[in-house]
């Protein structure tokens, strides 16, 4: 399971858990069942992995300008833009009260 989020595991699993009830399941051993979840989710997405690290992606003890080096460099690979993206921005970047 760590070829997976945790979201899609979740959806992975009710469609698995719903063929099982139908009686239509296409995993006749565990090779093919194992088979089937590496395709599912491997890594080899880019855009995916790009969100998920731009979704991660913290000021911490970054300047500010480091940090929009990092966000761009980031969403180039992922499909956030515009709205998304400054959104990504204002809940990563450090807050000052």
């Amino acid at each position: 399971m760590s070829y997976a989020q945790e979201e899609s595991a979740n959806v992975w699993k009710e469609n698995i858990l719903e063929d099982l009830e139908l009686e239509n399941l296409e995993y006749e051993t565990a090779k093919k069942l194992l088979a089937n979840l590496k395709k599912k989710f491997r890594r080899e997405n880019k855009e995916v992995v790009k969100v998920i690290e731009l979704k991660r992606l913290e000021q911490e003890e970054k300047t500010i300008e480091e940090f929009v080096q990092e966000l761009q460099r980031k969403a180039r690979e992922s499909s956030y833009e515009g709205r998304l993206l400054v959104e990504e921005f204002k809940r990563g970047m450090n807050r000052t009260i």
